[in-house]
């Protein structure tokens, strides 16, 4: 067993030198001053160094939520996404729900993200952003490796923004290449990813992006390329509108296809690579060809003088702003097949007038235009607007913004303040050489024959378009009277003073004197012409709504009276080529007296239509190309194909007119010695001027029908015979047909 060790033994033993050296080895050395003091120190830095390392933690923090707070003070609410309503176009229609113009700050057609086929989405996932529905918003590792790039080139040439940041950047800030704006992006694609589903994310990027040929959004594109909807995109076509979004322009087929391709087979590749379609369905797509076809505009290609026009309406009803951004749906009333029969016409009508300067050698200094307006009679809406041969060569728009003199078309204001005055048409006026002091000039009117016919019927003035006859029938009835007719009837543009209003010298609009001429089929209500039926938010809600404006201008018995005589100017008037049409039908000719321009107002009871042919430098159309020759066939062929299958109406006449056959001659009624009688309208009034008391009284002529029954004596149905034409129109001597035109 071992012994346990005696340390007091042990130090007995040893010499006192020794144990003097023990005795120091057991007392603690003497401190050093300075060493103590250094202990010190190093305890001190220590503590100061974690405190400095703490402070600067801290205010790092600080800084990072002081600057986080000053980046993100302002972002933008992301409820502007949440409820995406972007600019969208607004869309005009034509009366059968065709689109006819298009107006749009962006052209961009949402589609519900149900819409796009998958084959899309991958495509632009491929070039964009593979790792979308993996990362929270944004890519840390595509962040590393940009800010290494940028880092060594020393300024921004490489972005990383994710899908989600692309989509808080075009959404809700701008494009300017700075850090700061890339933490604002980086935060609010951390927020739009918490309140947002990838899905509908990837609507609102799929609709907003620009793609192109003025196309924002994958459906404006798919149209804009390729002349179809998304959905009906191929893989191939999907490939190369997804790769447009790196550089629309440079990318795009119709500028640089040789490009586009490349950067087609580029996102292919990628769709590969990720795993979205196999190597033998990217090869297939490579070999497919595509077809390139860009969207007509339909604003210049259907009906663009009417679109113009439409637009300036709209503009004055809801705003400029409001057509370019919110998607309004404009319905309306112009019908495109008649405009097609518009265009026609115009066309046929100004060649042929062309062709027959040739054949004669003359020298055409300024090109012939052509104007012609078409109205539904009862209700005013416009069916048919032509301004001009092209208008992509002049915009200028003839039937709406044009003023020039109607010349004789502007007469039948003359006899409808004549007849609402009580004149008849069976009233005589002198048809002779006459002067007069008008504004310190001397004034002769001269008709186009430069003949005077002597007696002449109110009738034969209008249907042949004595000018004489009609200025003495202006200075009888009254200026004030005339003009306030015309004005009753729609006519707003200035009309000056003058006698020679009658013959049409003040200027007018095509569209005014058309809609005017309604006030004589309607029975004296002239309707406003009516471009529009509604307009629509893009909710389909209706927040303009228009309808018929019709206004009490004539009596029914005054404008039948006058209608009736405009029937005669076409069935045996200067406006007998439109006896064609084999239709009731009226209308007047105006030819102004330089030959500059030549008209055509007429109607049926369905439609109202004006014809103007001229040239825009006021120069003579041509050697005796007057309304009845160069506007009148226009008038014809139109309407021939307007009303074509359409069955056969008449004008309705009313109760208080009568029909009364007459000398021509002498105006009173036709007797045995009358070889060629005339049937001319009579209000019932105005039956005591050319009719005996006795002839008017039953008591006394027991075997004569009461005056209600007058019609029947002529009645509608009668058979014609030689002097007496059935119908209620005048009827004009095969002597007289032909006639003239001012």
């Amino acid at each position: 067993m071992m012994k346990q060790f005696d340390l007091n033994k042990f130090f007995d033993k040893i010499s006192f030198k020794d144990k003097t050296v023990m005795e120091r080895m057991k007392k603690p050395p003497a401190e050093n001053p300075g060493r103590r003091k250094w202990a010190k120190w190093k305890r001190r830095l220590v503590l100061d160094f974690f405190l400095f390392l703490g402070l600067l933690a801290a205010l790092t923090v600080v800084g990072l939520w002081f600057g986080y707070r000053h980046l993100t003070r302002d972002l933008p609410s992301l409820a502007a996404l949440q409820n995406y309503r972007p600019a969208n176009v607004s869309y005009f229609y034509s009366d059968d729900g065709r689109v006819i113009g298009e107006f749009f700050r962006q052209r961009r057609i949402v589609v519900p993200y149900a819409r796009v086929p998958q084959h899309l989405v991958q495509a632009f996932l491929a070039a964009e952003d593979a790792g979308f529905f993996q990362h929270p918003g944004i890519d840390l590792l595509s962040i590393l490796r940009a800010f290494l790039r940028n880092l060594e080139a020393g300024h921004i040439v490489q972005g990383a923004s994710t899908i989600t940041q692309q989509v808080t950047r075009t959404f809700l800030l701008s494009n300017e290449k700075t850090y700061s704006r890339k933490i604002r992006e980086a935060v609010l694609a951390f927020r739009l990813e918490k309140n947002l589903t990838k899905e509908e994310i990837l609507h609102l990027y799929l609709n907003q992006i620009y793609l192109g040929q003025g196309c924002y959004g994958v459906e404006a594109a798919a149209q804009g390329c390729f002349g179809k909807h998304v959905e009906d995109l191929s893989l191939a076509e999907s490939a190369l509108i997804a790769g447009l979004v790196k550089s629309p322009s440079r990318y795009s087929p119709f500028v640089n296809p040789e490009l586009a391709r490349r950067r087609q087979i580029y996102v292919l590749g990628r769709m590969v690579e990720c795993g979205f379609i196999t190597t033998a369905q990217a090869k297939e797509a490579l070999n497919q060809p595509l077809s390139y076809q860009a969207l007509p505009d339909p604003n210049l290609n259907v009906t663009p003088y009417f679109t113009e026009q439409v637009r300036r309406l709209v503009e004055d009803l809801v705003g400029r702003e409001r057509l370019l951004t919110e998607g309004l749906k404009v319905y309306t009333t112009v019908d495109i097949e008649r405009q097609k029969a518009a265009r026609a016409a115009v066309a046929r009508g100004l060649k042929e007038l062309e062709q027959r300067h040739e054949r004669k050698g003359q020298d055409c200094p300024s090109p012939l235009q052509g104007a012609l307006v078409c109205l539904e009679t009862s209700t005013g809406a416009l069916k048919a607007l032509i301004g001009g041969r092209d208008f992509q060569e002049s915009p200028y728009n003839r039937a709406v913004q044009a003023k020039r003199q109607p010349g004789s078309a502007f007469k039948p204001f003359v006899y409808a303040a004549a007849v609402e005055a009580g004149f008849t048409p069976a009233d005589i006026v002198l048809d002779e050489p006459v002067e007069y002091k008008d504004h310190g000039r001397v004034w002769s009117p001269q008709n186009y024959d430069r003949r005077f016919a002597g007696p002449t019927t109110l009738y034969s003035g209008l249907v042949k378009s004595r000018n004489v006859v009609t200025v003495k029938l202006l200075e009888k009835v009254g200026l004030p009277a005339v003009m306030d007719c015309a004005r009753a009837m729609g006519i707003t543009s200035p009309l000056a003073p003058y006698r020679s209003l009658a013959l049409g010298t003040s200027e007018v609009s095509l569209l005014e004197m058309t809609a005017a001429f309604t006030a004589f089929p309607n029975l004296g209500e002239w309707v406003a012409p009516m471009f529009i039926d509604r307009i629509e938010d893009r909710d389909g809600r209706v927040i303009w709504r228009n309808r018929p404006r019709l206004t009490r201008a004539l009596t029914p018995e005054t404008a039948f009276t006058v209608l009736d005589m405009l029937r005669g100017v076409v069935s045996g008037g200067t406006g007998a080529r439109v006896s064609a049409l084999q239709r009731p039908a009226g209308g007047k000719t105006g030819t102004t007296s330089d030959l500059a321009d030549a008209w055509f107002v007429g109607f049926t009871p369905e439609l109202t239509t004006g014809v103007w042919v001229g040239r825009d430098i006021r120069e003579q159309i041509g050697p005796g190309e007057t309304g009845g020759r160069a506007a009148a066939p226009i008038f014809l062929y139109f309407m021939e194909q307007a009303l074509q299958g359409g069955p056969i109406r008449d004008f309705t006449r009313p109760d208080g007119v009568v029909y009364v056959d007459i000398d021509p001659d002498t105006g009173q009624p036709a007797g045995p010695e009358t070889t060629e009688a005339l049937r001319v309208c009579f209000k019932m009034d105005q039956l005591s001027q050319i009719l005996s008391e006795e002839t008017l009284s039953a008591e006394q002529n027991p075997g004569q029908p009461e005056i209600e029954h007058v019609r029947l004596i002529f009645d509608d149905s009668s058979q014609p015979t030689p002097g007496n034409v059935g119908g209620p129109a005048f009827w004009v001597s095969s002597k007289e047909q032909g006639g003239e035109d001012m």
